[in-house]
């Protein structure tokens, strides 16, 4: 188990550094070329580049921090620094895409003229490196703070093999607006990736349920259980992206605990092969109960010492 822990660490964290070193290699180029060419979409590309690479650099963190065991303070360990650093990353890329778009509306109501040759040869090394890095990424794991680093290397894998493109349309056709109208383009796939990302995070920190999982199914999937009588009060979240909390009332008859016991780990097996959730908190009750100010009460208590 250990050896796995540490390798469920360590093998997103090569991945990173490295991305790290190829991105900030590229950034370089990019704005060499971008100011040469007098291309606006190699700027963006930089740019866009540019909050990669803090992304990047904020997932190197995220994994280290959201590795270290639960405390006393904070009992559920730190599985949601990943999910935060997923937050502020898609909210920079948004940001980004903003100022994308601008500078392209600013740039076709004014054309510049644009080197399409060398715009297209840093654009192709760029899909090659970007590819690359989106491909190691994928491969590392499925964790949303990995999976925004993700997206962010595969929008600029797409974005620049548009710009390629627009470098051959522009040598083929003379059409300087080409430049600026291939810049929105970029700015909407990061505006659209971005945006999935934040929608995603924010709902994990507002606790609400995870995505793909609904309150109905999972509340027949235990009536689905021998003994279940009802199932209410049931609340699902996410602790990180990929570990998911659940806790409930489940009515049963008045059984003694040792019968219960069978019920329990039933209910637990039955969450854990059909939705994965691993964290539970389930009571059980053989009461007529009411809710009362979010909060499960009985409305009736036999004492056994009545006459």
């Amino acid at each position: 188990m250990h050896a796995h822990s540490h390798d469920h660490v360590h093998q997103p964290a090569r991945v990173l550094r490295f991305s790290l070193g190829a991105t900030l290699g590229y950034i370089v180029l990019l704005l060499i070329a971008g100011a040469r060419a007098h291309s606006l979409a190699l700027i963006a590309e930089a740019g866009h580049n540019l909050s990669d690479f803090l992304a990047l650099l904020l997932s190197l963190a995220a994994i280290y921090i959201q590795a270290r065991p639960p405390t006393s303070t904070k009992t559920y360990g730190y599985q949601r620094a990943g999910v935060l650093v997923a937050f502020l990353n898609s909210a920079v890329l948004v940001l980004l895409s903003f100022w994308i778009l601008y500078e392209a509306f600013e740039r076709l109501q004014r054309p510049e003229p644009v080197a399409g040759g060398l715009m297209a040869g840093v654009a192709a090394a760029g899909v090659v490196m970007n590819g690359a890095i989106a491909w190691l990424l994928y491969r590392s794991g499925r964790d949303v703070n990995i999976r925004s680093a993700f997206l962010h290397m595969l929008g600029d894998t797409l974005s620049t093999a548009a710009v390629i493109a627009g470098g051959a349309a522009i040598l083929a056709t003379g059409r300087h607006w080409i430049d600026p109208a291939i810049s929105l383009g970029i700015g909407a796939v990061v505006l659209w990736s971005a945006l999935g990302i934040l929608r995603e995070t924010l709902n994990i920190l507002l606790e609400g349920t995870p995505r793909g999982m609904e309150l109905d199914r999972i509340s027949q999937v235990l009536r689905t259980v021998e003994g279940v009588h009802d199932v209410h009060d049931l609340h699902v979240w996410s602790l990180g992206s990929e570990s998911h909390a659940l806790s409930c009332h489940i009515t049963i008859a008045d059984i003694p605990p040792s019968a219960s016991e069978r019920i329990l780990r039933d209910v637990k097996e039955r969450l854990y092969h059909h939705f994965r959730i691993h964290h539970t908190t389930i009571q059980f009750e053989h009461l007529v109960c009411d809710v009362a100010h979010g909060c499960v009460v009985p409305t009736a208590v036999e004492s056994p010492h009545e006459p």
